[in-house]
């Protein structure tokens, strides 16, 4: 088995290396014709190519507020105008990729597909309805990823709240969840084209 060596060469440890070169370079008779100067650019084509495996692709997880002496925060108590719940739906015969966001005062944006945004508002006791489904311990176990064969043309929920995400598929509702579905304005999550 032949095995390669990588050589990783970082941007400082080159300059450093070329820096003697490129003094040199300028120094001398102006009768004696320069001498080619080195460049970061043609090392770089002179140089091996290296192989990197590609980098996973996943859902970066949002920054989680810490105090100054790092650690978690618990205390924050959101704004109004902070996003209390995000619902993306995607999938359906129709192929739908549509979005719902909800505010912590209530006001709520529905977009489906190409068609216009559309606004609304919760009443108190709707977001409060909302945010007791969101907040239930039985909500916080539900699983972060489908567990199940998904089914075919269904939706699949991308729910997050907070620092949370929970992706679910059509026939795949724990009651916690299905609880977060129906304290949604509209209907639920929005599944139209």
């Amino acid at each position: 088995m032949v095995r390669r060596r990588t050589v990783r060469v970082t941007s400082s440890a080159l300059v450093l290396a070329l820096v003697p070169m490129l003094t040199v370079a300028g120094c001398g008779d102006q009768d004696t014709p320069a001498k080619p100067v080195v460049t970061q650019e043609s090392v770089a084509t002179t140089a091996t190519p290296t192989t990197t495996a590609p980098a996973p692709t996943t859902v970066p997880a949002p920054p989680v507020p810490t105090g100054t002496d790092g650690t978690v925060r618990n205390d924050h108590e959101p704004g109004p105008r902070e996003v209390l719940v995000e619902v993306n739906v995607n999938g359906g015969l129709a192929g739908v990729r549509n979005q719902l966001i909800v505010h912590y005062d209530g006001t709520y944006t529905t977009r489906s597909g190409t068609q216009d945004p559309r606004s609304g508002r919760m009443t108190a006791a709707e977001v409060a309805a909302l945010r007791a489904a969101l907040e239930d311990p039985a909500y916080a176990k539900v699983p972060t990823r489908p567990t199940e064969q998904p089914v075919a043309d269904g939706f699949q929920y991308v729910v997050t709240h907070r620092y949370r995400v929970v992706v679910a598929a059509d026939g795949e509702r724990p009651p916690a969840l299905q609880r977060v579905f129906e304290a949604l304005p509209d209907g639920g999550p929005p599944t139209g084209p």
